[in-house]
């Protein structure tokens, strides 16, 4: 996807953002989706021209969508002349080709942007190797389904990869070689990494890990609580790399305290994989301080979709439930007997320090 930010010299597409409501989603506010869809595509820096919704009974193996909203989706594109398509559905490769050749525009799926997203949000050498071997593996699952031209042998006789080679399996070993050496580089840091957490480990210190759906407030109510200036920006993953504070409470120190990649539905499983390194700190922490933004209207399915992602990693730890941005909830009186299920839990809203008493009330009491 390219940016919409506009130069003299630069020609901008015309991009237009298709939001579905699908069978397996089974959010109770659609309208939210969307929203955090459109969301999604600001945080990768895209402008867009049109936007149009639509509903699916049931997933076309083909074309994800059906015959009639194919038909009205082909309309909708010639009438706007739309370059290039983004739709809120994660596509299969075959999917994604067909409905390119059929609309005759660059077609782009959630994985996609999601994937971007993280490779213009990780600034460290090890969230960028992961990134780009998540992206790697993308695009492979793209190459198998590439057409005739690729499939072509070569016919060099002496190279690397024998005689009559195809372009494909060129590529495909290039990216494989690739994403290798990327993996080698990470097991390197990952091992800097344990050998600070054998230091912890032997120093017996206590160790809490910020977790939630993206952008629920993890990154501010770390600032908050450990007096630092960590970036806390209003932004779908705007937090990627693992940043780890001291923890004092009430002038004496508690142990440590380390914020995580935000979580979101559908997230690509490549991303997953790529991010396991990073994600295991969260295997070896004490407590798992769970952050939920109370005024988004999906809040439920957001702690079913983190809990589904820790058990996918096959993580079970004792967790404190944050619901934060409560100055943002207008029924808040029905919706504190509505998080009553989920214990124990605290009530924040991380604008400011008063907002989280509650919340360091309970960690000062808390013990290991």
């Amino acid at each position: 996807m390219k940016s919409r930010k506009a130069t003299p010299t630069n020609y901008l597409p015309n991009v237009a953002l298709l939001g579905i409501q699908t069978p397996y989603n089974k959010t109770k506010n659609i309208d939210s989706y969307y929203e955090e869809f459109i969301n999604l595509v600001k945080s990768n820096e895209v402008s867009y021209d049109n936007v149009i919704f639509m509903k699916l009974r049931e997933i076309h193996p083909v074309y994800f969508l059906s015959k009639g909203k194919l038909e009205e989706l082909k309309k909708f594109c010639d009438e706007h002349k739309v370059e290039q398509l983004i739709i809120s559905e994660p596509l299969t490769a075959q999917q994604e080709r067909n409905l390119s050749d059929y609309l005759d525009c660059k077609v782009f799926d959630r994985t996609k942007l999601i994937l971007e997203i993280f490779e213009k949000h990780a600034h460290s050498a090890e969230g960028k190797a992961q990134v780009e071997i998540a992206m790697l593996q993308h695009k492979k699952t793209r190459l198998a389904g590439k057409g005739i031209h690729l499939s072509q042998q070569s016919g060099i006789v002496g190279k690397i990869g024998g005689a009559g080679e195809t372009a494909k399996e060129k590529e495909t070993r290039e990216l494989n070689r690739k994403i290798l050496n990327l993996k080698r580089k990470l097991e390197t840091i990952q091992k800097s990494r344990d050998t600070q957490r054998k230091r912890r480990f032997r120093s017996n210190i206590p160790h809490l890990c910020l977790i939630g759906y993206t952008n629920a407030g993890k990154s501010t109510i770390l600032n908050l609580l450990t007096k630092s200036n960590v970036l806390a920006e209003d932004k779908l993953f705007a937090t990627l790399d693992t940043t780890t504070r001291e923890l004092y409470l009430n002038g004496k120190k508690k142990g440590v305290i380390s914020d995580s990649v935000g979580f979101i539905q559908q997230i690509p499983h490549n991303l997953i994989e790529a991010f396991k390194s990073t994600l295991d700190e969260l295997r070896y922490a004490d407590m798992l301080l769970h952050v939920v933004d109370l005024s988004d209207p999906n809040w439920e399915s957001q702690i079913k979709t983190v809990h589904e992602i820790l058990q996918e990693l096959e993580i079970n730890k004792e967790m404190l439930y944050i619901f934060n941005k409560i100055d943002k909830v207008e029924n808040l009186e029905q919706v504190k007997q509505e998080v009553e299920k989920y214990q124990p839990h605290v009530l924040t809203c991380a604008k400011s320090k008063d907002g989280i008493v509650e919340l360091k009330s309970k960690l000062a009491k808390w013990s290991k």
